[in-house]
């Protein structure tokens, strides 16, 4: 669980640098940093669906502590 959580925030970062270099580089020229920012949500969102389904699912606990 841990490492899905974590490659999904590798993921997420590693979206946003994407972005960031097609905006320093093409200077608004074409829509790769449009797409990129558009995957960072697109996972941010899949991200924050599986945690709460894993912790309506009893799978993670919203203190981190098991009951």
């Amino acid at each position: 669980m841990r490492i899905f959580i974590g490659l999904a925030f590798l993921a997420i970062i590693f979206s946003l640098g994407s972005a960031f270099f097609y905006l320093m580089r093409d200077k608004g020229a074409s829509n790769k940093t449009v797409n990129a920012l558009t995957v960072r949500i697109g996972l941010s969102i899949a991200l924050l669906a599986f945690v709460l389904f894993a912790n309506y699912m009893g799978w993670i606990h919203s203190t981190g502590l098991p009951q």
